[in-house]
C-alpha cells in the first residue's frame, strides 16, 4: 500500500481483528523516532489492548522494529494526508509538532481520543520550546495521564548480526553541512584511535559513501573500514550496539549510541545539546554554545560545531577510558 491509499474501514477492520487502533504521528527522521522512545514505550504499556501504527518515512521500518509493538504506515511527511479513513482510529497521538499542519493531519482522523498539545481545537499542555525532546513528550502523555520516563530510552536487540563487533565507529555523515565537522578532523581522529589499538570503521548513508571515503583515505586506513552506503538500518543498529566507541556529530548515530549505551562523543553545531544531547551515561557532548549561529539547514559547518579540535575529541575519548 502506498502511503497515498486510504484503508477504508472494512479492510482496517479485517486487518485489525477487532482491536482498536492507536496511531502515533512522527514523520520524521531517525535521531527524532529515537528520542520519542520514551513516549513510545510509554504508550505502548497504556495501551495494550490496540494495534499500534507510526507513522514515518517507509525506510525507518527496522529502527521501528527496534522499539518493538509499532507497524509503520507510510507517511512522507505532512504533504499527504494520512492514510486511514476518518473515525477508524481510536487513539491519535501528535509527536510531530504543535503546529496547524500537524494538528490538521490529527484532526483530520477523527479519533475518538486525541492526545497532543493546546490547540484551537483540543486542550493539552502548552508547547515549551525550552524543553528537551525526550522531556516534551513525556511531559505531554504525562498531561493526558500517562505514566513515562524519559530515561526509558533502551532499544532491543537487533536481530541481525554485525560484521564488526567491538569497533570504533566515526560517523562521518550528516544529514545537513551545518553539521559536518570537517573531513580532515575525522581523519586525524581516526589515525590517533588506529594507533592506540582501535578497529576504526566509517558510517554514513549510501549518499555520504564518497565523504567516508576520503576521510579513510586521508587517515591512510583501507578502505574495507568504510561501511557508509553498505548497512541497513538493522545491522547499522547492530553495529553501533556493539562497538567499543562512536564518534558522531548530532544524528541517528549518537542517539542510537545513547539507547544502547556504547561509550560516544558527540559534536553539537546548530542544535543545542540542551534539546537534543544524549541521557546520562557514557557520552560526551563537544560544542561551543557561544558560538552557535543555529543554522540547521546551512550549507557550512556551525561555528559551535567548527570550535571543536581533534584535540577536544581524543580529549573526551580518552576521559570515557578508552584510549
Amino acid at each position: 500500500m502506498s502511503g497515498g491509499e486510504l484503508l477504508t474501514g472494512i479492510e482496517q477492520g479485517n486487518q485489525l481483528d477487532g482491536k482498536p487502533e492507536l496511531l502515533v504521528l512522527r514523520a520524521l527522521k531517525l535521531g527524532d523516532l529515537l528520542v520519542a522512545v520514551p513516549a513510545l514505550k510509554a504508550l505502548r504499556r497504556a495501551f495494550p489492548e490496540h494495534r499500534l501504527r507510526y507513522a514515518a518515512q517507509g525506510w525507518l521500518s527496522e529502527a521501528l522494529g527496534l522499539v518493538g509493538g509499532y507497524e509503520l504506515l507510510p507517511t512522507h511527511g505532512l504533504d499527504e494526508p494520512l492514510a486511514m479513513e476518518a473515525g477508524v482510529v481510536d487513539v491519535a497521538v501528535n509527536l510531530h509538532g504543535s503546529g496547524p499542519e500537524s494538528q490538521g493531519r490529527i484532526e483530520a482522523l477523527k479519533a475518538r481520543q486525541t492526545i497532543g498539545h493546546r490547540s484551537e481545537h483540543r486542550d493539552g499542555p502548552p508547547w515549551r520550546a525550552d524543553l528537551h525532546e525526550r522531556e516534551r513528550w513525556v511531559r505531554l502523555l504525562e498531561w493526558h495521564g500517562i505514566e513515562a520516563d524519559p530515561l526509558d530510552v533502551q532499544l532491543n536487540k537487533p536481530h541481525v548480526a554485525t560484521r564488526v563487533p567491538g569497533a570504533t565507529v566515526l560517523h562521518v555523515g550528516a544529514a545537513y553541512g551545518s553539521r559536518l565537522w570537517p573531513a580532515d578532523r575525522f581523519a586525524a581522529v581516526a589515525v590517533a584511535l588506529d594507533k592506540a589499538g582501535h578497529n576504526v570503521v566509517f558510517t554514513g548513508g549510501s549518499g555520504e559513501r564518497d565523504r567516508a571515503l576520503d576521510v579513510c583515505r586521508r587517515a591512510g586506513l583501507p578502505e574495507e573500514a568504510v561501511l557508509a552506503g553498505q548497512l541497513g538500518l538493522g545491522e547499522f543498529a547492530a553495529t553501533i550496539a556493539a562497538a567499543r566507541l562512536v564518534v558522531s556529530a548530532d544524528t541517528g548515530a549518537a542517539h542510537l549510541a545513547s539507547a544502547y549505551g556504547t561509550p560516544s562523543v558527540v559534536l553539537f553545531g546548530p542544535a543545542p545539546p540542551e534539546i537534543w544531547g544524549p541521557p546520562p551515561g557514557p557520552h560526551i557532548v563537544l560544542t561551543r554554545a557561544e558560538l552557535r549561529r543555529g543554522e540547521t539547514f546551512a550549507v557550512q559547518p556551525d561555528p559551535a560545531l567548527l570550535a571543536v579540535t581533534v584535540q577536544d575529541v581524543l580529549a573526551a575519548v580518552r576521559e570515557l577510558g578508552r584510549m
